[in-house]
């Protein structure tokens, strides 16, 4: 799946790739690891929600 939607992408992934600018190159990529993997819509719920999309877009604010 390819999005633009951090939040959509931490509850439905189980990997995050981010991409430079173009050349599009891969940035980092993300295993993402919320406890409970069934519901996309409690996922968010998830203590480590936050922290995924706090680091993925401080990754995306600085990309080159």
């Amino acid at each position: 799946m390819v999005t633009h939607d951090i939040a959509s992408a931490i509850s439905m992934a189980d990997k995050i790739i981010v991409l430079s600018k173009s050349p599009a190159i891969i940035k980092n990529i993300y295993d993402i690891n919320l406890d409970n993997k069934d519901i996309p819509t409690t996922n968010r719920q998830d203590n480590k929600f936050n922290y995924y999309y706090d680091l993925i877009w401080k990754d995306l604010d600085n990309i080159v």
